[in-house]
């Protein structure tokens, strides 16, 4: 699961950076999808470090009666730009400073390896599994590792456009086992009616606008 929403009034690239929570929306968001899924046979919850992950996850734990396990490895992806506004029309781009962490879109260069969010969320995904064998498991995490360990899954390239992730606010991707092999993937979105229309999976990015902020370090 991806977090919910986050208040972000400064619209800063948050990453990893503490005391980012989950806005009254992102609350009720994450309310929502512990409605959702309080009918299934959730026998594991884990969330990243995060706040906003940890606050997403809390109404699911609480609804099964679970301990709210953390995995460091459910982490936001790492980005040098984390802290700083950058996104579509602010001119982050026309920034000499910046060029010379934008010269590999491929490996990224800005941040953290995709090949090393693989290795983590696979690893993460693969504990929760034995923990919740024969059950299901419920993993709070960010919107760039759920989209990169989906398209390591699904054997797509790694190198993507961000705007075409299907990993909108609150959503579900999910992972389903046979034995100890991924049998398939599929994707949900149960508090859809409450993610704004500029944050849903493909929409396209608000120039200069606040509620951009908002989607960033997701």
């Amino acid at each position: 699961m991806r977090h919910g929403e986050v208040h972000n009034p400064d619209g800063l690239l948050y990453g990893r950076l503490p005391g980012y929570h989950l806005s009254e929306l992102g609350r009720k968001m994450a309310e929502r999808v512990a409605e959702h899924l309080a009918p299934r046979d959730i026998t594991r919850v884990v969330a990243s470090p995060l706040e906003r992950a940890q606050e997403t996850a809390a109404p699911i734990a609480k609804a099964h009666g679970l301990d709210l396990a953390t995995d460091a490895r459910l982490i936001e992806a790492d980005n040098v730009f984390q802290g700083k506004t950058f996104g579509v029309g602010d001119g982050a781009l026309r920034n000499p400073d910046n060029w010379k962490h934008l010269v590999n879109p491929f490996k990224p260069s800005w941040g953290e390896p995709y090949v090393d969010q693989v290795v983590r969320m696979m690893g993460a995904l693969n504990a929760a599994k034995d923990a919740a064998r024969g059950h299901e498991a419920v993993l709070v995490s960010h919107q760039l590792p759920i989209w990169i360990v989906r398209s390591y899954v699904e054997r797509r390239r790694l190198w993507h456009d961000p705007r075409k992730r299907q990993c909108t606010l609150a959503s579900l991707t999910s992972f389903t086992y046979l034995g100890d092999k991924i049998v398939s993937v599929g994707y949900s979105e149960p508090a859809i009616d409450l993610v704004p229309a500029h944050l849903r999976a493909g929409a396209k990015p608000q120039k200069g606008s606040e509620a951009q902020g908002k989607a960033f370090g997701a």
